[in-house]
């Protein structure tokens, strides 16, 4: 392929959003253990950018709204529902039962998820 074809200002924004998000992520050896566990897979990445937006802009949870961030092609429903409870039982997502319906879950970032979230997305901003 030709790259002298390409503007070379579009080719080095596009260097530079690589190295920041390789940085942020897999080259990072002091990634925060949560942020570990959502970037070891296609799946929890997706879902981590996408819960995390959903939760920031206020938007209420529940399970079945949090298996369905993440188009199914990336994952079954078990493996959806697999890192979702994972999620919760490693603290890095609150679980608690609805006050219009207790049978009903929602789902929340805990302190320590969003604390490791904005610290990375701060990466970028440093970086950028």
């Amino acid at each position: 392929m030709d790259m002298t074809s390409f503007d070379e200002k579009v080719i080095n924004k596009s260097k530079n959003l690589i190295k920041i998000v390789l940085d942020a992520t897999i080259d990072n050896p002091n990634n925060p253990d949560s942020l570990n566990f959502f970037q070891s897979d296609t799946y929890r990445f997706y879902f981590l950018m996408r819960f995390m937006l959903e939760s920031l802009e206020g938007s209420e949870i529940s399970q079945e709204y949090a298996i369905s961030l993440v188009p199914q092609k990336f994952a079954s429903r078990i493996k959806r529902l697999q890192v979702l409870k994972q999620a919760v039982q490693l603290g890095y997502i609150n679980e608690e039962s609805s006050t219009v319906d207790k049978r009903r879950r929602i789902y929340t970032p805990s302190i320590t998820l969003l604390k490791d979230f904005t610290d990375y997305t701060q990466q970028y901003y440093k970086s950028a």
